[in-house]
C-alpha cells in the first residue's frame, strides 16, 4: 500500500483524562488498560468505570514483528505519466509483498559541492528498509552515503551507468531503436532521421545505436545531419524537427526517442502544413497514454514501465532479505505498437 498522508490521532479522551476521572495516576490507568495484574481490585474497578463512562478507545498494541516493512520510492517528479506508470508498478508489487511505500520527489542538486541531504536523512529517521530510485542520477556522495548506512537500493532506468555493484532495472533500448527503424525501413523509407534525448545518457545512446544498426543492416547510408538531440524536451524536439525540414533533402520519416518529444514533432509538422503520416511518418518511444491520445495515434515502442518498477521492487525485496541478485543489470524487452502515424513514403 502507498502511504499518502500522515495518520491523525483518533478522537476521544486521552489516558490522562481517564486517570484524572478515576483519581489515579496515568501509569496506574495504563496498567489497567494493558491488562496488568499488579493493580488493586477497587482501583481497577474505578479505572474501568471511567474508561466506559468516557468512551475511551483501547488501541491495539503495536507489534513491530507484524508491522509491514517500509520502502521508499524517490522520483524526480510526480507530475508526469511516466512517474504514474512507475508508481502503479511499485504499488501493485508492494501490495503483493505486504510492504508499505512512501513516495517522495527529490531534486538532486549540489550546493558548494555537497549534495542536499534532507531526503536522505529521512530514510533513516522513518526506518525505511530499502529505496527505489527513479531519478535523473545520484552523485558519488549520495552513493557513498547509502553504502555507509547499509541501505539496500535499486535504480529504475538510470540515465547513466551506475557504479559497479549497483543494481538497476531498465528496458532493452538498443532493441527498441532497432525495431522502430526496421519498421520504417519495411515501409520503404530510406531517409530516416532520429531525434534523440541527451547525448550521454544510457537509454538515448542505446536507442540511437539500434537505429544506426538497422540502417547498416539494410544497406542504407547513415547521414550525420539526420541525427539530432533534444534532451527529452518537447519544445527542443519541435525546433529540431524544423531544422530537419529545412535540410536540402529532408527526411520522409523520423524516429523520436520519447513520446513527449514526438508531440513536439507533431506541432512542428503542423506548422509547416505537413500531415502525419501522408507527408512524413513518425515513431515514438515509451507508449505513454499521450501516444494513444495524439492525432493521429502514435506508432511507438512500448517500454514496460510498470513491469520495470515491479521487477525493481522484487529485486529490492530479495536484497532486504539478505540475497544478492545474480546480475546487477536487468533489461525487460520492448515491442513496437503500430498505430496510425506511419505509412509508406510518397512516390
Amino acid at each position: 500500500m502507498v502511504r499518502t498522508a500522515s495518520a491523525s490521532a483518533a478522537a476521544g479522551p486521552t489516558l490522562a483524562v481517564v486517570a484524572r476521572e478515576a483519581g489515579v495516576s496515568v501509569p496506574t490507568a495504563s496498567k489497567v488498560v494493558n491488562g496488568r495484574e499488579d493493580v488493586a481490585p477497587e482501583t481497577r474497578r474505578r479505572v474501568t468505570e471511567a474508561l466506559d463512562r468516557l468512551g475511551y478507545v483501547r488501541r491495539p498494541r503495536f507489534d513491530a514483528a507484524k508491522a509491514p516493512r517500509l520502502v521508499d520510492l524517490v522520483v524526480h517528479s510526480l507530475e508526469s505519466s511516466w512517474s504514474g506508470a512507475v508508481l502503479h508498478g511499485v504499488e501493485d508489487a508492494a501490495h503483493d509483498a505486504g510492504l508499505e511505500v512512501v513516495v517522495s520527489a527529490a531534486l538532486i542538486r549540489s550546493r558548494v559541492g555537497r549534495p542536499e541531504r534532507g531526503w536522505l536523512d529521512k530514510l533513516v529517521t522513518r526506518g525505511s528498509s530499502g529505496v527505489l530510485f527513479n531519478l535523473a542520477e545520484l552523485s558519488d556522495s549520495q552513493y557513498a552515503w547509502l553504502e555507509q548506512h547499509r541501505i539496500p537500493f535499486v535504480m529504475i532506468d538510470p540515465v547513466r551507468e551506475p557504479p559497479e555493484g549497483v543494481v538497476s532495472v531498465g528496458a532493452a533500448n538498443w532493441q527498441g531503436g532497432l525495431t522502430a527503424t526496421e519498421h520504417l525501413l519495411s515501409l520503404g523509407h530510406d531517409r530516416i532521421a532520429v531525434i534523440a534525448g541527451h547525448r550521454r545518457t544510457m537509454c538515448s545512446s542505446a536507442r540511437v545505436a539500434g537505429y544506426r544498426s538497422a540502417l547498416a543492416s539494410a544497406g542504407v547510408r547513415h547521414r550525420a545531419e539526420y541525427v539530432r538531440h533534444a534532451g527529452f524536451d518537447e519544445s527542443v524536439a519541435h525546433r529540431r524537427m524544423l531544422e530537419l525540414l529545412d535540410l536540402p533533402e529532408p527526411p520522409t520519416a523520423v524516429f523520436v526517442c520519447s513520446d513527449r518529444m514526438a508531440l513536439g514533432v507533431y506541432e512542428a509538422l503542423a506548422e509547416r502544413g505537413l500531415r502525419v503520416p501522408d507527408d512524413i511518418s513518425v515513431v515514438g518511444f515509451d507508449d505513454l497514454p499521450e501516444a494513444r491520445w495524439a492525432s493521429p495515434a502514435l506508432t511507438t515502442v512500448r517500454q514496460p514501465l510498470s513491469e520495470m518498477a515491479a521487477t525493481a521492487l522484487r529485486s529490492l525485496l530479495r536484497m532486504m532479505d539478505g540475497h544478492r541478485p545474480e546480475s546487477t543489470r536487468t533489461e525487460l524487452s520492448t515491442r513496437l505498437v503500430e498505430r496510425a502515424s506511419t505509412a509508406a513514403p510518397r512516390a
